[in-house]
């Protein structure tokens, strides 16, 4: 049997390593589908370690694999993303990022490093653990149509085929040291909308030579705000109440103070929970853009990419994990998540197996590290580097011991 102070001690040994190679990732971003030297970077961890692996999966993804005893009586999933955010970094660190307007803003280079740790970990014991662990380092977590999705069709999840699976994500309102699980629904399924609303432009000061897309649009946004935003509009199907956010980010008229362009290009987001009220809202969507533009005769048109499934956390297998994670970090240190209006591409493999997505608390107020993802001053308390390659080991150990 593998002990948790077996890990710890571990985890500790391995620091230095993983902390340097986090600041690695971290410093050298790559955005979206084009993680080459990432990729390449993460190959020579694998062989350094003596670890087997493929590569060429969505051009820049790896799945390694560590064979225990009985390599085919269970097989686990780890899964680390790779890609960084198109923000320009304002941290003032060493390892601050060299690619301008690129950062691993999202903590991606933080998941790759734990997961990296924990491989490390589970090579060393894999005389002592059963089954087979499968690493799946991927890109495109950041944009449509996600990697998690495209390797899925190239088959991480087959030969040999995956029982059960996990990952994580930083968590920066959570202190370093704490970890949250919420089994069942837990994050959103994501759509993007692109809203084109056409008019007939004109002089400002002339209006019945025109019709003013700006407004067209406007009624549209302030009609579906009220249809979907209100708190009394976010019922199903069936009556029941469902997390709905439907929203615009971006508009652009390209008019002046006294130019009425032609035509109004509008871009936002809808989340849910629930895949038939989804269909409904795109439906519903499609019928508000289309009688509001005609009834000011102006036509437009809503497109809507359907984007990733809600997450769910298979809630026997995420117990058994919060119950691990507990033994490993002590009750009071592992919590219960709420819902997210956020989403996640590991949905897609949640979708297919049962499956455990944490969070890994990476705050840490008394030095300052605070600061959100997807902002220019994201970091982390790089202790939790120590913890969630650690945690991440034990919860493998764990379900396949079981």
């Amino acid at each position: 049997m593998i002990s948790s102070n077996t890990i710890r001690t571990l985890s500790q040994k391995y620091l230095k390593q993983i902390t340097e190679i986090r600041r690695h990732l971290h410093q050298h971003p790559e955005l979206s589908f084009s993680e080459f030297k990432t990729s390449e970077f993460i190959q020579q961890q694998l062989t350094q370690a003596g670890i087997e692996f493929k590569t060429g999966y969505v051009k820049t993804g790896i799945v390694a694999l560590i064979r225990g005893k009985n390599p085919a009586k269970k097989i686990l999933l780890l899964r680390a993303d790779m890609d960084a955010l198109p923000i320009e970094e304002k941290n003032n660190v060493p390892y601050k990022s060299i690619n301008e307007g690129v950062m691993h803003a999202c903590g991606h280079d933080v998941h790759t490093a734990c997961i990296l740790g924990a491989a490390f970990i589970l090579n060393e014991l894999k005389d002592n653990w059963e089954g087979t662990v499968k690493i799946m380092f991927q890109p495109g977590e950041e944009v449509l149509p996600g990697g998690a999705s495209l390797m899925i069709k190239e088959g991480v999840l087959e030969n040999p085929k995956v029982d059960k699976a996990v990952a994580m994500h930083v968590f920066p309102s959570m202190e370093t040291g704490k970890v949250g699980f919420r089994g069942g629904m837990y994050m959103a399924s994501t759509d993007e909308l692109y809203l084109t609303v056409k008019g007939k432009g004109g002089h400002a000061a002339m209006p019945a030579d025109y019709i003013n897309p700006i407004i067209v649009a406007s009624e549209i946004l302030i009609e579906i705000n009220k249809k979907f935003m209100a708190p009394e509009a976010l019922s199903g199907t069936k009556g029941e109440s469902i997390p709905t956010v439907v929203a615009f980010g971006k508009i652009e008229g390209k008019g002046a103070t006294n130019v009425i362009p032609d035509t109004v290009q509008i871009d936002g987001t809808f989340r849910t929970m629930n895949e038939e009220w989804r269909d409904e809202v795109h439906a519903r969507l499609k019928d508000i853009v289309k009688t509001i533009a005609a009834k000011n005769n102006a036509s437009a048109e809503i497109r809507i990419e359907r984007g990733y499934p809600f997450l769910v956390n298979d809630v026997e297998f995420t117990k058994a994990c919060s119950h691990s994670a507990e033994e490993y970090l002590q009750k009071q240190n592992v919590e219960e998540l709420p819902l997210r209006m956020t989403a996640e591409d590991f949905a897609y493999i949640t979708q297919k197996v049962p499956s455990c997505f944490f969070r890994l608390g990476t705050g840490n107020k008394e030095k300052g590290i605070t600061s959100g993802v997807h902002t220019p001053t994201f970091d982390i308390d790089e202790k939790a580097l120590e913890i969630g390659m650690g945690l991440a080991a034990w919860l493998t150990v764990c379900e396949l011991n079981s």
